[in-house]
């Protein structure tokens, strides 16, 4: 007797419920006001230190904030990433519905973005009292704090899925972005970090993005070739790892 099989289910849609989980994420961060409020407390802290100790700074230590202030958003995207996969386990429950993988990611990513962007907003706002960007300036910092977001909230996700205990996550985290966001040269000029270790900071998303922006604004000389790699290591990078991303959420999902 012949049986009839049923048909396979149609593919998602790429991105598929991005603007659903979008608003979602929204409703969810809206409620950490203490957490908003405290998202710039490093770099407020940064930016009193550099106007004691060399005001002809702050031009610089303004930028590197905003795209530190961007960097560190792939911090928050790894803590509910995990927090929500670990604690509430309700990451296949999301998955398990239209929502497509990368939909889930990406909508989380824009979620926590449009929420944490308004302390952003405002220390762009004192930037140019300070910095009096041009159009294209503020342009060219608008598309380097993209990127920088970008790359972040793909590696926040990635690493979020290696994580099996929430204890673990906030020492390595915090190493982590810090390590990258302050240690290289984004609140303080390129030229001064040391000479021999200057590609190695062309080659991370932060730093090279700051570089291009002190260029940008006349705070370091322009050199073509630094200008070049930084430019180039940061769209490879960005490019590469939101694929990577995109790619690893589906993986996740097939293997759970």
């Amino acid at each position: 007797m012949r049986t009839r099989s049923n048909p396979p289910a149609p593919p998602l849609r790429p991105f598929r419920g991005t603007a659903a989980f979008f608003w979602t994420e929204v409703l969810v961060q809206a409620h950490e006001l203490t957490a908003m409020a405290t998202s710039i407390v490093v770099q407020g802290v940064v930016l009193v230190f550099v106007w004691v100790l060399d005001p002809s700074l702050l031009g610089i230590a303004f930028c590197g904030a905003i795209l530190f202030s961007m960097f560190t958003m792939g911090q928050r995207l790894l803590n509910e990433a995990a927090y929500v996969r670990i604690d509430h386990k309700a990451t296949d429950l999301y998955l398990a519905s239209p929502l497509s993988p990368e939909g889930y990611f990406f909508g989380m990513a824009s979620g926590i973005l449009l929420v944490y962007i308004t302390p952003v907003i405002v220390m762009g706002l004192l930037a140019e009292t300070v910095v009096h960007f041009t159009a294209l300036e503020a342009l060219l910092l608008t598309a380097l704090s993209a990127a920088v977001w970008i790359f972040s909230a793909s590696i926040g996700y990635v690493f979020s899925t290696f994580f099996r205990d929430n204890r673990a996550i906030w020492a390595y985290a915090s190493l982590f972005f810090t390590t990258f966001g302050v240690v290289f040269p984004v609140f303080y000029p390129f030229t001064y970090f040391p000479a021999n270790l200057q590609p190695i900071a062309l080659f991370l998303p932060p730093s090279a993005a700051a570089s291009i922006m002190q260029a940008a604004i006349g705070a370091i000389p322009t050199v073509g070739w630094k200008i070049a790699l930084a430019a180039g290591a940061l769209v490879a990078e960005t490019v590469g790892l939101f694929g990577f991303a995109v790619y690893w959420v589906r993986r996740s999902v097939r293997e759970s």
